[in-house]
């Protein structure tokens, strides 16, 4: 793309805005349960049908799924009336009733006072409308004698109070005290001022499956009794960057774990004291888990009793105990396990809200083909491309390329007739193994012209249903060094697809670092990037693509002569598309204060039938940004395009006004991630 310009600790139909602002797409098509919902008003009115949608008929396996004290299995509200909630006085309303509800959170819903938990009573579930289901500052707790609750797809997050070790605040996202029939599942728990999960006090028959559970220190603890008597099935979780508690398990009569992920990440300021910790006269039993750089994966009391089998340990240290005898879960209830091998890729892929959530079977992978890349001959493969070129043309099912630590100079085109394709670091962190190489748009071919800005990427990807994770990708065209070069756009990674996940990842250049485009401009290009780092300084996320960038850092570059100016995204979004949206992210980096602007419109080639979009919500902005953060470009103002802002904070964040849009709360319900994944489960 050409520009135009003179040369804390953290442990880690359209509708207009308010007067002065651009104009905003509404949604383009139902959330998530939309069909089975209808519309529901700020009122959250019950749903008119009688039939209840096929998720809200689920019932729990594990533990949960056994009949005793007079409760038959965990189904939550199903016999219940199914209304939807975007408030935290109609949330708190349902949640406490004394009659069953499925409880439909479609919004983002912030605690007020933080830290407040919801009392919720029996005979409930609490699930997410896809992956638009946000509590933030604050969780559920569930008393004595509360039963038969199920809490789904929901994202809780964000009660931390500053303090890692906190022994004042206690703030979790769900705490049970001597409840018994839960169902904890599909949620993503991060960043709380104390536990993510609390069972305690006797607290039974509970499963916790398939959550996410990250950046936290007392991340699940279990116990706070005397009593040897609690049930509990702990299975496929995804811990990721948590210090301590993964779970602890203190005085369980019948703990079952397995096919669980623990990984310590590298290079982060969240490092494992231990993971899985049978205490006092706990029986455990740990299947088919699989545990990553932990350090003291698995540790037992004395009086514990501890039996391990089929579990892998990569890049552990520490303790690693076993000892006594346990139970046979089977005699409980029936479950299949996977093979430890998988859980890593299972879990990435299936952890977490959904857009649309399916019996706990339909979350499961199909089993992929790997190949193997190793710079020292050791894989299959010496070179990436080697590998994508191995893969079938149409092939029909997932084809993960696992690549082992270290830099690979190199280029990559995945072509549009190999779908299903994941490119998957094998190392302990995203730093250890590199993509990389250092053409430029202006750098000659060898069969004559240049390469052009798409043509300069490191990494293209042209075809559907890709994925990255757990690596870097890098153009480190040296712009001081060429400054006779006509072209110095450096295109890192180039994507020209539909349902591209990126997880995990590095992303790093100068200018224009990653182009997310579309195979063409009637074709819809979903991309979603989770986890991870986009690095640059001009346009340096930009494209025509409808590209979600969640809970990520967006990290600001100087230039190549060291000034600090840049412009984040430039959009250049078909008319009728959603555009760029950086949600739940920070943006930050070594540069000047008030030098970046947040975004321009791109239109491309001049084309005037285009309406960029770029969204920035819930995001943490550094002092780098301009107080007015939007800008125009090639002639064609921003103002006649569509820029906004939502709820964003930190020293760059700023009040709204004419030059600088913030959606309303309305405008923000139908800007949410959901919105823009359109019906798409990323990783699915």
């Amino acid at each position: 793309m050409t520009e135009t310009r003179s040369k804390a600790r953290h442990r880690r139909g359209r509708t207009a805005l308010v007067a002065g602002l651009p104009l905003a797409l509404t949604a383009a098509g139902t959330m998530a349960y939309g069909s089975v919902f209808g519309a529901f008003g700020e009122d959250a009115r019950p749903l008119a049908a009688a039939a209840g949608p096929t998720w809200a008929t689920e019932a729990a396996d594990g533990f949960a799924s056994v009949d005793a004290l007079g409760q038959k299995g965990t189904y939550g509200g199903r016999n219940g009336r199914t209304v939807t909630v975007k408030t935290l006085a109609d949330l708190e309303k349902y949640a406490t009733a004394a009659e069953p509800y499925v409880i439909v959170v479609a919004g983002t819903i912030a605690m007020n006072p933080v830290g407040k938990e919801i009392k919720v009573a029996s005979d409930k579930t609490i699930v997410g409308s896809g992956t638009s289901g946000h509590i933030v500052g604050g969780g559920f707790f569930l008393g004595s004698g509360v039963h038969n609750v199920i809490i789904r797809n929901l994202t809780i997050r964000d009660s931390y109070q500053g303090t890692w070790n906190d022994k004042d605040h206690d703030f979790d996202a769900i705490q049970m005290d001597g409840a018994h029939h839960v169902w904890i599942d599909h949620n993503d728990l991060r960043h709380m001022a104390d536990g993510l999960i609390d069972s305690r006090k006797d607290t039974t028959y509970v499963t916790v499956s398939w959550n996410r559970l990250s950046q936290n220190n007392k991340t699940f603890g279990i116990g706070w009794t005397t009593n040897t008597t609690a049930d509990l099935t702990i299975h496929h979780n995804w811990f990721r960057e948590t210090e301590q508690r993964n779970p602890s398990t203190d005085n369980v009569a019948h703990a079952h774990l397995y096919n669980n992920f623990l990984e310590d990440v590298s290079g982060t300021d969240i490092a494992s004291s231990y993971g899985n910790y049978a205490r006092g006269t706990t029986r455990m039993v740990l299947e088919n888990s699989y545990f990553q750089g932990m350090r003291n994966p698995v540790t037992k009391d004395a009086t514990a009793s501890l039996v391990q089998r089929g579990n892998v340990f990569s890049g552990t240290s520490g303790r690693n105990e076993s000892g006594g005898t346990a139970f046979d879960p089977r005699a409980y209830y029936p479950y299949t396990l996977d093979k430890a091998a998988d859980v890593p890729a299972l879990l990435k892929s299936g952890a977490g809200p959904r857009s649309s959530i399916g019996t706990t079977a339909t979350t499961k992978a199909t089993a992929a083909t790997t190949l193997t890349v190793a710079k020292d001959g050791s894989g299959q493969f010496t070179s990436v491309q080697k590998a994508v070129d191995a893969v079938p043309a149409h092939n029909a099912s997932r084809v993960i390329i696992s690549v082992k630590p270290g830099t690979y100079r190199e280029l990559v085109k995945v072509p549009s007739n190999k779908p299903h394709v994941t490119v998957q670091g094998s190392g302990a962190s995203r730093k250890d193994t590199v993509l990389v190489y250092n053409n430029a748009s202006g750098t000659p071919k060898p069969g004559g012209g240049t390469y052009g800005t798409g043509g300069s990427a490191t990494v293209a990807v042209e075809a559907d249903d890709f994925q990255a994770r757990n690596l870097t990708i890098s153009n480190d065209f040296d712009e001081a060094a060429h400054q006779s070069l006509d072209g110095h756009q450096a295109v890192a990674l180039r994507t020209a697809a539909d349902k591209v996940v990126l997880d995990g990842v590095i992303v790093t250049g100068d200018q224009d670092t990653l182009l997310l485009d579309t195979a063409s401009k009637d074709r819809l290009g979903r991309v979603y990037v989770s986890n991870s780092y986009v690095i640059g300084n001009v346009d340096f996320i930009f494209g025509r693509a409808t590209a979600v960038i969640d809970r990520s850092v967006i990290t600001l570059k100087k230039r190549w002569n060291g000034t600090s100016a840049g412009y984040v995204t430039a959009p250049s979004t078909a008319a009728g598309r959603k555009g760029i949206l950086i949600a739940n992210s920070t943006v930050n980096g070594d540069v000047s204060d008030r030098s970046f602007y947040l975004g321009r419109p791109w239109h491309a080639g001049g084309d005037a039938s285009l309406d960029p979009q770029t969204t920035v919500r819930n995001t943490t902005l550094s002092a780098a940004v301009k107080t007015t953060p939007w800008t125009d470009m090639s002639g064609f103002s921003w103002k006649d395009d569509r820029f906004a802002e939502y709820k964003n904070k930190g020293p760059g964040a700023g009040g709204a006004s004419g030059d600088r849009p913030h959606l309303t709360d309305a405008q923000a319900a139908d800007q949410e991630v959901a919105d823009w994944l359109a019906g798409w489960t990323p990783g699915t």
